[in-house]
């Protein structure tokens, strides 16, 4: 007995073109998600990219100044750069008619050597390179390259816009201008060759000034803050915000301008704060 074939079904032809429909919208759908999440990871200034993974610049460590020593600072010292070289404090000062070099002994605070600069000139931010100093100049657009023993002037460098801060990472020099950005040059040409831009959470962070290397890091102050901001150069990103206010006394307080200088010691993993007419540099480390 032969079994009947059963009849073949049929897919109307509107639902299969309804169908057809919903897949192409799906595949939109999907599509769109996927460009969107590659556009956040291009430029969402929250995350970045790291060899360990996600690093969100939410994660900023907020720490405060413990401070292991007091000494005298120069009340006419109009403090731009700070650093520390063969066991000296090295200091730069500002000012038309009033910017030099000085030379310190960080035991006492007393200054050991001081020379002046042409009156033409508002000091800022110093440097070391080998056995000169880079001394950046406020609006002339000059920085001065210096022997660092008797603070003689070798070579003159011109840059465009202002100078603030300086320092040398070992690679390059790290220089802000005052703005968010840190702009990066030649140790020997003074060339600018790069430069990244500073955000404290995703915020762009204005006013850097006085800087100090410290490895893959440079450490700012924030002019007229007191605050230090410890920043990642690969990124830009601010990973630690230093409280550093209450430093000085109701009475030491008077006629003082803001924190400025920073020298790290790496010998003894401390560092080195003043401001600009303070009668007190202070030893200090930053702990949480």
């Amino acid at each position: 007995m032969r079994r009947k074939r059963r009849p073949e079904r049929r897919i109307p032809a509107r639902r299969y073109h309804s169908d057809q429909r919903v897949v192409r919208r799906a595949a939109s759908v999907f599509l769109a998600v996927l460009a969107f999440s590659a556009v956040v990871w291009m430029f969402l200034p929250a995350w970045s990219r790291t060899a360990s993974g996600f690093q969100s610049e939410e994660s900023v460590r907020e720490l405060r100044v413990e401070v292991h020593r007091r000494f005298p600072h120069d009340t006419t010292a109009y403090t731009q750069g700070l650093i520390l070289f063969q066991g000296k404090l090295l200091e730069s000062t500002g000012r038309y008619g009033q910017s030099d070099l000085r030379r310190l002994d960080p035991a006492t605070g007393t200054v050991e050597q001081r020379v002046g600069i042409s009156p033409a000139f508002f000091g800022e931010g110093i440097a070391r390179v080998d056995d000169r100093l880079i001394m950046l100049t406020y609006k002339a657009q000059r920085a001065f390259a210096l022997g660092i023993e008797q603070f003689d002037q070798l070579e003159t460098f011109r840059y465009r816009g202002e100078g603030w801060g300086l320092c040398n990472d070992g690679r390059r020099l790290i220089m802000s201008n005052g703005s968010s950005r840190l702009t990066f040059r030649d140790l020997q040409s003074f060339e600018e060759i790069g430069g990244v831009d500073v955000t404290l959470r995703g915020v762009p962070q204005m006013q850097l000034n006085e800087l100090e290397c410290v490895g893959d890091t440079v450490y700012a102050n924030v002019y007229q803050r007191d605050i230090i901001l410890r920043i990642d150069l690969a990124s830009g990103y601010v990973t630690e915000y230093i409280d550093a206010s209450g430093l000085l006394t109701p009475e030491e307080s008077r006629g003082v301008d803001v924190l400025n200088g920073i020298a790290y010691d790496p010998d003894r993993d401390r560092f080195y704060i003043t401001g600009k007419l303070w009668p007190t540099m202070f030893e200090v480390t930053f702990e949480e």
